[in-house]
């Protein structure tokens, strides 16, 4: 999974140095030649979309989604796992929760045959499967995950659970910056 969400942060990462480059083109071209491309918006808002569901992904993967975690490490190893399992399952849900709802919006977009109301009048279906697929690619993981957790918790194997789930601590985080300063 690691790979995979190294994948997506350099294709977000490149979707979003296009849309840069392509608004700056805008302005050069708005302000030189008094002409536009139009769509730089609408292009932004498609990138944004997909790539936040993209991001969702990432954060998983990295254990970077917000947790209050004061009181997780003062908790014994038993709850911590229980903590854990909970809200990797949690995550496994709210992926549920992301198809169920925008398999609604992806019928509506189908129903109503929808386009952006822009100059582009781009057919609504295009970006939105993008983002559905990334909807669709963080339930797979997060179902993934919740299924290792549940093998893990339910096995008693609680340490491995914690080194795998536990959220990410300060500490771990302030050596991993100074590593990577290192490695600069």
């Amino acid at each position: 999974m690691d790979r995979l969400a190294t994948w997506i942060s350099r294709l977000f990462g490149w979707s979003l140095l296009f849309l840069s480059g392509f608004v700056a083109l805008e302005t050069l071209l708005r302000k030189l030649f008094n002409t536009s491309l139009q769509g730089a918006d609408e292009l932004g808002g498609y990138i944004l979309a997909i790539g936040s569901a993209l991001a969702f992904i990432v954060a998983m993967i990295d254990r970077a989604h917000i947790r209050i975690d004061v009181l997780h490490a003062r908790f014994p190893l038993r709850l911590q796992a229980l903590v854990d399992w909970l809200s990797v399952l949690s995550l496994g849900v709210l992926g549920l929760f992301f198809l169920y709802v925008g398999w609604f919006v992806i019928g509506d977009t189908l129903a109503y045959g929808s386009t952006a109301a822009t100059p582009w009048r781009t057919p609504l279906i295009w970006p939105q499967s993008g983002w559905y697929a990334g909807l669709a690619i963080f339930a797979l993981c997060s179902f993934a995950m919740a299924a290792r957790a549940t093998r893990l918790f339910l096995s008693g194997r609680h340490e491995q659970l914690a080194a795998e789930f536990n959220p990410v601590s300060a500490e771990d985080e302030l050596g991993e910056e100074l590593q990577q300063m290192q490695d600069r």
